[in-house]
């Protein structure tokens, strides 16, 4: 069982309805095709570095439900896979480091922006 974040490159949405429908559009574009491989945008790269130096995604890790983390990323986009045990305390460390980086973080699950 995981948890899921989602972080993107790109305008914040105004509000949770705005940004469901935004993650949808990123989704369906940039990750539910495996026939388009688009690497990730420089500013998801350097979060992802950033998130992995806290969090490895080494296979010993009991952090990441599927590592590599760069591996769920594409184009302005990446898919946080996150192993449930540890949900409360890395969701809560990658949105303030989303916000960090200025990219918005979202809950699909919820359907409701990461502050």
């Amino acid at each position: 069982m995981s948890y899921d974040l989602v972080v993107w490159d790109g305008d914040l949405p105004i509000d949770d309805r705005q940004a469901a429908s935004v993650y949808n559009e990123l989704f369906e574009r940039y990750l539910e095709s495996d026939d388009v491989v688009v690497p990730p945008a420089p500013r998801i790269t350097a979060y992802v570095e950033a998130l992995v130096a806290q969090y490895p995604d080494d296979t010993r890790s009991c952090v990441w439900a599927s590592p590599p983390v760069i591996d769920e990323a594409s184009g302005p986009i990446v898919y946080l896979l996150m192993s449930y045990a540890r949900a409360e305390e890395v969701s809560a460390y990658a949105a303030v480091l989303a916000h960090e980086h200025g990219l918005t973080c979202f809950d699909p699950q919820g359907e409701s922006l990461r502050p």
